[in-house]
């Protein structure tokens, strides 16, 4: 490796599996110091930090609760660490029929993929180094209206407008804040979330081969190799961006 984030502290919201857990190996394994992990269940993330290593901590932490954030805050500011990225990874994935959805799935949806990530940044922002860099994970389905996911595809439409505008608001500063959005990955959302079943989960392999023209289902690791040039000095000057990593699926 690299070592290109030697002596960095990180934040990976929703480290504990996917394309979190792939983020924050990444950066130990290129040399950070420190890697803060957050999600919802402690059986999970303290299997994920046993993984990761002593310089992995785990906070158990959902961040469409606030006083969650703050806790998680408080960890961080107790550690006495200054943090060089933070990656606002976490969200859901599950279908709603238009026409049939509930208040309460939209209030899901939305509390975790845009109220999440939206005051996780601005809880961490205090905590952040001039000059340190915000990577947001996005979808691709932002722009491709993907069949009752409306939700999901809103949702995450509304991350890659906050790396804009985050972009220019903190510009003062010289915080870089970039979207990533991930084409067909095979990860633990197709189960939990979409609840996928093993017929589904098989003909992914085959559909992508249709439609993607580098022909294969994206691992998590390639997808936090893109997260982590978005964080590196390698795009230094890469600011307010979208960077799909698809294979090439939405580019034909």
């Amino acid at each position: 490796m690299s070592a290109k984030f030697e002596n960095q502290v990180a934040v990976v919201t929703g480290g504990s599996t996917g394309i979190g857990f792939a983020i924050a190996k990444a950066l130990l394994d290129e040399g950070a110091r420190r890697v803060y992990v957050t999600g919802r269940s402690a059986k999970t993330l303290d299997a994920a930090v046993t993984a990761l290593g002593e310089r992995a901590i785990a906070v158990v932490s959902d961040v469409a609760e606030l006083s969650e954030l703050q806790k998680l805050k408080s960890t961080i500011e107790q550690q006495g660490d200054v943090l060089d990225v933070i990656f606002a990874n976490a969200g859901i994935a599950e279908y709603n029929r238009f026409g049939e959805t509930v208040e309460a799935e939209f209030a899901k949806t939305f509390d975790i993929n845009v109220k999440g990530v939206f005051f996780t940044v601005q809880t961490l922002l205090p905590l952040l180094k001039d000059g340190g860099s915000v990577v947001l994970t996005a979808s691709i389905v932002a722009n491709k209206g993907m069949e009752n996911l409306s939700l999901y595809n809103a949702s995450k439409a509304a991350v890659r407008s906050f790396a804009r505008s985050w972009a220019n608001d903190l510009k003062g500063r010289k915080i870089r804040v970039n979207a990533l959005s991930p084409g067909l990955t095979r990860t633990p959302i197709m189960e939990n979330g979409l609840k996928w079943d093993a017929e589904q989960l098989a003909g992914l392999a085959s559909y992508a081969a249709e439609v993607v023209p580098l022909g294969y289902v994206a691992l998590p690791e390639d997808i936090a190799a893109a997260a982590l040039f978005l964080a590196s000095d390698d795009a230094r000057y890469v600011n307010g961006v979208e960077l799909t990593v698809d294979g090439g699926f939405t580019q034909i």
